[in-house]
């Protein structure tokens, strides 16, 4: 199928690569030109100049960039994807963004015959190197039974949960869980280090239980060692969770672990942490 994907980041590099590997004729913008010479020597697709030209003559269009005003600029601005797709097309939006986007950016395609669904992403770097992402949709349900095979080559999993902007509200979920459960981490492992606890060995014992969760196993052993370059960023996890406390004022709900935890990581980014890894929480514990 001949695609185009918008967005060479830690995601979207690799992301474009599986559909590049698994046969797909694909073409790539990112606003990094380096990026784009990188990815072409590794993967041998096709690049172009601007998001227009890229969604030229493709089928499906992915992107996946920073936030709700980069995604707005590459879809809709002087030359965004909008001007080069055509009617019949698709458009999957991987970014993380509000779910007021995702319904603007589905009628403003509309009216042009393009199609469009939100799905964010979940599984980090490692997932979108290994191909077993996990993909939240919103839209039309043809729209992503389109996209599915094609998403198949970077995913895992993948559920349409409902209309554009489900995907997103989804994503929120996601975010408000590991917001929860990256502190009570971070709490657990500086409790047992105060209590002269060898970490390693308790979390060997209390992840066979009910404590065990991914952000455990994944994440432990590179928080005991102070490791922290890598994974997903605190800048885009309160990004995220910007999005998630503004929705939840608009439904009038309040998320209190959610707000704390986006104070605690404010107070990483203070401390120089801001492209850390999420997991850095533990950081400030250690140093109270």
């Amino acid at each position: 199928m001949k695609v185009a994907f918008v967005g060479l980041g830690v995601m979207g590099y690799p992301m474009a690569g599986h559909l590049q590997s698994a046969g797909h004729d694909v073409c790539v913008y990112n606003r990094s030109p380096a990026k784009v010479e990188r990815w072409l020597a590794d993967y041998a697709g096709r690049s172009a100049a601007t998001p227009a030209q890229a969604a030229s003559g493709a089928e499906i269009v992915f992107a996946c960039v920073g936030n709700d005003d980069d995604v707005r600029a590459v879809v809709l601005g002087e030359e965004g994807m909008a001007k080069g797709l055509t009617a019949g097309a698709l458009l999957v939006d991987h970014t993380t963004t509000s779910a007021a986007l995702a319904r603007e950016l589905s009628a403003a395609l509309s009216e042009q015959g393009i199609q469009f669904l939100d799905a964010p992403v979940s599984g980090g770097q490692a997932g979108a190197e290994n191909g077993t992402l996990t993909i939240m949709a919103g839209g039309e349900i043809d729209a992503f039974q389109r996209a599915l095979p094609v998403m198949d080559c970077y995913a895992r999993c993948a559920r349409r949960l409902g209309d554009a902007g489900s995907g997103q509200l989804a994503k929120m979920v996601n975010q408000i869980c590991i917001a929860g459960v990256v502190q009570g981490l971070a709490e657990g492992l500086a409790f047992a280090e105060r209590a002269g606890l060898d970490g390693a060995a308790v979390i060997e014992v209390i992840s066979q239980g009910a404590a065990q969760s991914w952000q455990m196993e994944n994440r432990y052993e590179t928080m005991l060692a102070g490791n922290y370059e890598h994974g997903f960023a605190v800048d885009w996890m309160r990004k995220d969770l910007a999005i998630v406390l503004e929705e939840a004022s608009r439904l009038n709900l309040a998320l209190p672990v959610a707000e704390l935890v986006n104070g605690f990581y404010g107070e990483v980014q203070a401390m120089g942490g801001g492209r850390w890894d999420t997991s850095s929480l533990l950081v400030r514990m250690q140093q109270s």
